[in-house]
């Protein structure tokens, strides 16, 4: 039995460097849109800071938008967070206060019930997101599932014989 954490984290570190070469490589509006996101993270970064950079331009590589997956409130009467949490089907929150740098609350929405809550950081919350779809067998979002692909089968190693096309496009290149 392997730790779901410790395994997503310890592929994704792995993965990182080449991920990342292959960021850098894109062209175009794509690689406008991978470089952007990857000036916001600070000169020295953490380790969490360069995992949330690399997920967030995975999604932007796979073409799919962040905003499927992380939902973001600063400074929000908790009224108004409980409210539009509640009429989310699958998510990532993320509360944050003008207070302090660190986040507030980090967590999981699944139809509209915190399913997680203090979960400290973003990489941490996409490793128990899937592990929470995975084991209560619910679908994955259509709009993420090349994201959920990536995690699942590249990360984890479940069930990872049948890729997609694109998926597996992306593992050759890491591969490679």
């Amino acid at each position: 039995m392997v730790s779901l954490e410790s395994q997503f984290m310890f592929k994704l570190d792995e993965y990182t460097p080449r991920l990342l070469k292959i960021f850098h490589s894109k062209g175009g509006s794509m690689g406008l849109k991978l470089r952007s996101i990857l000036l916001k993270v600070p000169s020295s970064p953490t380790i969490d800071e360069s995992r949330e950079a690399v997920i967030h331009c995975l999604l932007a590589y796979l073409g799919e938008s962040t905003d499927q997956l992380l939902k973001e409130y600063d400074d929000a009467d908790e009224d108004s967070v409980a409210r539009d949490l509640a009429v989310q089907s699958m998510k990532r929150y993320r509360i944050k206060t003008n207070v302090s740098e660190d986040p507030e609350d980090i967590g999981i929405v699944v139809y509209g019930v915190k399913a997680l809550t203090a979960l400290k950081n973003f990489p941490r919350a996409c490793s128990m997101l899937v592990g929470l779809t995975y084991a209560v067998d619910l679908a994955y979002p259509k709009e993420l599932r090349y994201t959920f692909e990536v995690f699942q089968k590249l990360l984890l190693e479940l069930d990872s014989s049948k890729l997609s096309p694109k998926v597996t496009s992306l593992k050759n290149k890491l591969l490679a």
